[in-house]
């Protein structure tokens, strides 16, 4: 396996002569390979040393700073070689980061987490886009086999022989690197591991896109079903709170300002409209945009006849592969990518304005809700009072990385002639990056809103802090009765310049009015000055909305518990990922 005397070192600052520019040096091929195979490469840098080789080197990584680490492991025995070795299986198994060599935040071992889930980055993962494409290989010689193009048990060879455990990803790798696409490449494996009279009907009558569209739209399908998981349960959570919160009174803002009053539930509804228009709208794109692509190298066809055994050759691959038949070939005709994409962006637009609202209802200022505790989170490096709202934060930076994407995917559709010769090269960056980002939004959005913390008596205060002035338009509506809507703005307006330059309150001032104190009368001035009683139709529109009509709630401004506690939670979720 090894040279009989072999020389194994991990570097330390920097290469030797003859040595390569980053990772473990070493002559031997199988774990050259096995490292490649793990993605483990460039592998086994200094990032991480077996426990038991016991070596009092300084490390960057996992195990220290970068700094002054200069210091060579060399001459390792057989056994210490072998413990390496089994190091590299370990971490291969269990994912272990050996390199802490990302270089975005959703492959960070840093901040992997935090824009992204693991599943997330499993299912767009080069190992699950390769296999995805081995699976389109295999589907393309079922449907032609079942059509008679290809001998009879062509699938069934290439699906015994051809798994992606098998690839030699440097050699795919630096294939692709020439190439520009890893299609030839892969079928040049392929083709060496199944018997010499199967291998010439390996990719029969297709083109590279062909292949790898299918490959994405598989990948987009296993993300939208992982989407509409996490799309649905936030809608849940927003029912729960839409319910539990129909009758906490708030302020309403509108421009930042304070403007009339309504429910957090009211606000939870709004917030839950757009997640069920969200659900229908997933339901759409699944039946419409997940197209199979077969049409060969211009998208005629050509290459199996003038007949209609292509067109029924992609029909049943389509079918094999679970997705719909397109009619005609699609190469540039990349609306469907764009509508998923963008459909992303939308759900990232809704999720980004509940964060925007999260992060400013739990400024100190307003004290009105708060993202679950966990110790530490959001602390402060130097001001051990601060607990930012880290959720709603990642949120609504995500919700910007989606609308980027969406704007590549659309520049993508401006494709020239049958084949693109640049724009589909966009698709490949935005889709794993859009769909990494989307769920990573929904995950945390879960997260924030399930355990969200709600200060009924913050949303109480806030309300009655402008002592009246937040139902204004309640008291000109009822005055308008009698002096018309224009004059009863003036009177009521000259009315609340007068309380805000006095600190008085609404009530006060409009008592000081000969003009509204002719119309109405002290009781009456009080009721209307009352936010809790100018709440319109915020709990007959959610009721509404929640199917819930009849007999739910009294709208007199109490929750359902009859109380206004403070920090009322719905119910905490820690879970990890």
């Amino acid at each position: 396996m090894f040279n009989s005397d072999p020389k194994f070192r991990i570097r330390g600052k920097g290469p030797r002569p003859g040595e390569p520019a980053h990772g473990l040096c070493y002559s031997d091929t199988p774990l050259r390979r096995y490292a490649a195979q793990h993605d483990l490469t460039p592998s086994l840098s200094r990032d991480l040393v077996p426990p038991q080789l016991h070596y009092p080197v300084p490390h960057r990584g996992v195990l220290g700073t970068e700094e002054n680490a200069t210091t060579h492991l060399e001459s390792l025995s057989w056994d210490e070689a072998c413990s390496l070795l089994s190091l590299v299986r370990t971490a291969a198994s269990k994912r272990i980061p050996l390199a802490m060599s990302a270089a975005t935040v959703f492959d960070s071992t840093l901040f992997g987490n935090i824009f992204g889930t693991e599943e997330a980055r499993q299912a767009f993962s080069e190992r699950s886009y390769v296999a995805n494409l081995i699976k389109a290989e295999c589907a393309l010689a079922e449907a032609e086999e079942a059509e008679g193009i290809v001998p009879g048990g062509t699938a069934a060879v290439l699906r015994e022989h051809c798994n992606v455990s098998k690839i030699d990803w440097q050699l795919l790798a630096a294939r692709t690197e020439i190439v520009g696409y890893p299609v030839l490449p892969l079928v040049e494996q392929m083709s060496k591991w199944v018997p010499e009279e199967t291998s010439g009907y390996i990719h029969w009558g297709a083109t590279t896109q062909d292949i790898m569209d299918i490959a994405s739209v598989l990948q987009m399908k296993t993300g939208l079903e992982i989407v509409e998981r996490l799309l649905r349960k936030v809608t849940s959570t927003l029912e729960t709170m839409s319910a539990a919160y129909r009758d906490v009174p708030m302020a309403g803002r509108t421009h930042l300002q304070h403007a009339l009053p309504i429910t957090f539930g009211y606000k939870c509804a709004v917030w839950l409209a757009g997640f069920r228009r969200h659900v229908k709208r997933l339901e759409q794109i699944k039946e419409s945009c997940l197209l199979v692509q077969f049409g060969g190298a211009a998208g005629t066809l050509a290459s199996l006849g003038t007949s209609d055994s292509g067109i029924r050759v992609r029909k049943r691959l389509a079918t094999i592969l679970g997705l719909q038949d397109p009619i005609i070939t699609w190469h540039v005709a990349r609306d469907t990518v764009a509508e998923i994409i963008n459909y992303l962006a939308l759900v990232g637009g809704s999720l980004g304005k509940i964060a925007l609202d999260l992060i400013i209802m739990s400024s100190n200022e307003l004290n009105e809700v708060a993202e679950p505790y966990v110790p530490h989170r959001g602390a402060s490096s130097t001001m051990p009072q601060k607990r930012n709202p880290i959720s709603s934060e990642v949120i609504l930076a995500q919700s910007k990385i989606l609308r980027a994407q969406a704007g590549l995917v659309l520049d993508g559709m401006v494709s020239d002639f049958e084949r693109a010769s640049g724009p589909w090269h966009l698709e490949w960056a935005a889709i794993p990056t859009a769909f990494i980002s989307i769920v990573g939004s929904l995950y945390q959005a879960e997260f924030a809103l399930s355990g969200l913390q709600v200060n009924k008596d913050a949303m109480m205060a806030n309300l009655k802090s402008t002592r009246g002035l937040i139902v204004a338009e309640a008291v000109m509506m009822d005055l308008a009765k009698y002096t018309g809507r224009q004059e009863a703005h003036e009177i009521v307006y000259k009315a609340c310049v007068k309380a805000h330059e006095n600190s008085m309150s609404l009530q006060e001032a409009l008592e000081e009015s000969s003009q509204v104190t002719s119309h109405l009368a002290s009781p009456d001035l009080a009721k209307l000055c009352d936010p809790t009683r100018y709440l319109g139709c915020c709990q007959l529109m959610l009721d509404e909305l929640l199917g819930q009509r009849e007999g739910h709630g009294n709208g007199d401004g109490k929750d359902l518990n009859g109380d206004n506690g403070i920090a009322d939670t719905i119910g905490i979720t820690n879970g990890s990922r």
